[in-house]
């Protein structure tokens, strides 16, 4: 009953952190129009975040700097690839792909989560989780319209697979559970050591950097150039990272990668919605493929024997109040 009701509660969390990534591209492309750049745009975003959380990160950390110092590679890994790495390489594909092309290659990376659960934990996928990861990314390169003129580059190509491996990074090092920093505390590092590593990309010239204060429009109405910051920033980072590592913990890294498909549909709801870009009707069926592919997933998922029980020596008694204890396998 414990097992369903965190699954339940991780599935809640991944669902909204996926929707608050997805209104990353309503909030940002008013900046743009504005005269932003994308670099610019999402240094901003990731430090403010971490700006945000470090108070509640420290309140919950508790003075415990042994366990941050205990996770120092994993909060780099965090940082340098899963925040500023797959970010960078995201924005120099769209400068030689198309945005569908370039999304697609960067969400494959959640087929890297698959075969890294199974070549390094031994998780050998289901025939059923194997035909969810097929039916989901079928229903990607629909919703994405990457099949009517899609631009193809190699290097391109190269920066977009870069960012799948920047992404399959968020999801496995937010997955590990022993001797975790709390989810909270690993967004605050994550997006600390990645605004740092951002900063300093735009400072040698790798990524151009322009900013604006004049108002901008987002969705149809004049605002301060404040309102979409905040918006990046509180919703689209600091509650989007630090609600998605804790629906990680819950549901792990395989399930979670491909409930975080949703982030696109999301996406293009938003822009629907508040931007008035309808979709068309094969996205809208790309959209119902790829939550099959995820409920099929989750079905293989499911269909995994639970981890073995710790059981003492015959003849051996447990101690008072000793209980048995699950062994984890991830």
């Amino acid at each position: 009953m414990l097992d369903r009701r965190a699954g339940l509660t991780g599935l809640l969390l991944a669902l909204a952190s996926a929707a608050a990534f997805g209104t990353s591209g309503v909030f940002a492309s008013s900046l743009l129009a504005s005269g932003w750049s994308a670099a610019a745009a999402v240094t901003v975003r990731v430090g403010l975040a971490a700006l945000v959380l470090t108070v509640p990160a420290l309140v919950q950390l508790r003075g415990r700097w042994s366990l941050l110092r205990a996770n120092v590679g994993s909060v780099l890994a965090f940082g340098l690839l899963a925040v500023a790495g797959c970010q960078l390489a995201y924005f120099l594909a769209i400068g030689r792909l198309s945005v569908g092309v370039a999304l697609l290659l960067e969400y494959s990376g959640v087929v890297l989560v698959v075969l890294w659960m199974w070549l390094r934990h031994a998780q050998r996928p289901s025939r059923t989780t194997t035909a969810g990861v097929a039916v989901a990314v079928l229903g990607l390169v629909l919703v994405l319209d990457v099949l009517s003129g899609a631009e193809v580059d190699l290097l391109g190509v190269f920066w977009g697979l870069l960012a799948a491996v920047g992404l399959a990074v968020y999801f496995v090092v937010s997955g590990r559970t022993d001797g975790a920093l709390p989810p909270l505390v690993s967004a605050w590092g994550g997006l600390g050591v990645g605004a740092v590593a951002l900063g300093l990309a735009a400072a040698v010239g790798v990524v151009p950097w322009r900013t604006a204060t004049a108002d901008v429009d987002l969705a149809g109405v004049q605002v301060s150039w404040l309102v979409p910051v905040l918006g990046l920033s509180l919703v689209a980072a600091a509650f989007a990272y630090a609600s998605g590592v804790a629906a990680i913990r819950r549901l792990g890294s395989r399930t979670s990668s491909f409930v975080g498909l949703t982030e696109v549909l999301f996406a293009v709801l938003f822009a629907w919605l508040l931007l008035g870009q309808a979709p068309g009707v094969v996205q809208l069926v790309g959209g119902v493929v790829v939550l099959a592919g995820i409920v099929l997933v989750r079905m293989g998922e499911d269909r995994v024997p639970p981890a073995p029980v710790e059981t003492l020596p015959e003849g051996t008694a447990p101690a008072p109040g000793d209980r048995p204890q699950r062994v984890r396998t991830t």
